[in-house]
C-alpha cells in the first residue's frame, strides 16, 4: 500500500471497522482495506533548523568573475545552480570574439569550469537556458552545444533576449545533479 507524503498534510482518515477513507485533495478518495484493528496515522511537512538547506557560493578564478551581486553558482540541496555565464576570457574579462561560434565555445569552456569547482560535470546538467542576442543562430550553437552533453540530452528552453551584458551574443545558464 503506497500513498502520497504530499497528500498527507490535506489528508482526513476516518475510521471504520473494517476500512477506511482516505480523503485527498480536490476531493479525490481512496478506500483502504484493513484487518483487525485501525490505527489512524496522520504526517505533516515541517522545516526544522536540522532539515534546512545550506547553500554554498561556487566560486574559481578560471571562469569570470560574476558582474554584479551574484554568485558564478550555488551549491544547495545536492543542485548546482550556474548562473548565467558569457563568452568572456577570465584572464582579460573580455570577449574572445565577436563571432557567436567562437563566444559559444568560450562559454561551454567556462561553464565547465565552474561545474568543476562545484563537483558536477556536463554528464549531470539537467536544464540548461539559453539566451541568443538573435536567433538566427540558433543552429551554429546547438552543433557547439552537442559537443558538450553526452545523451541523453539536459532538458532546455532557448530564446532570442532584447539585449544582453556587455552586448554578448550569447549567455547560457545551468542547474546540474550532484
Amino acid at each position: 500500500m503506497a500513498w502520497s507524503a504530499a497528500a498527507a498534510a490535506t489528508t482526513r482518515v476516518a475510521a471504520a471497522p473494517a476500512a477506511a477513507e482516505l480523503r485527498l485533495p480536490l476531493g479525490r478518495r481512496a478506500c483502504l482495506s484493513v484487518a483487525g484493528r485501525f490505527r489512524a496515522v496522520s504526517a505533516s511537512l515541517s522545516t526544522t533548523a536540522a532539515a534546512a538547506s545550506v547553500k554554498e557560493a561556487v566560486q574559481t578564478e578560471k571562469a569570470p568573475a560574476a558582474l554584479g551581486p551574484y554568485s558564478q553558482a550555488i551549491k544547495a540541496n545536492n543542485m548546482v545552480f550556474v548562473s548565467g555565464v558569457l563568452g568572456l576570457n577570465p584572464e582579460t574579462g573580455k570577449f574572445v570574439s565577436e563571432s557567436v561560434e567562437e563566444q559559444t565555445e568560450q562559454v561551454m569552456k567556462n561553464m565547465g569550469e565552474i561545474l568543476k569547482a562545484s563537483g558536477a560535470s556536463y554528464s549531470s546538467v539537467v536544464k540548461t537556458t539559453i539566451m541568443l542576442a538573435d536567433l538566427q543562430d540558433f543552429k551554429k550553437v546547438n552543433e557547439i552545444y552537442a559537443k558538450y552533453f553526452p545523451a541523453p540530452a539536459p532538458a532546455r528552453s532557448t530564446y532570442q533576449v532584447a539585449a544582453l551584458p556587455l552586448n554578448a551574443r550569447i549567455e547560457i545558464e545551468c542547474i546540474a545533479a550532484l
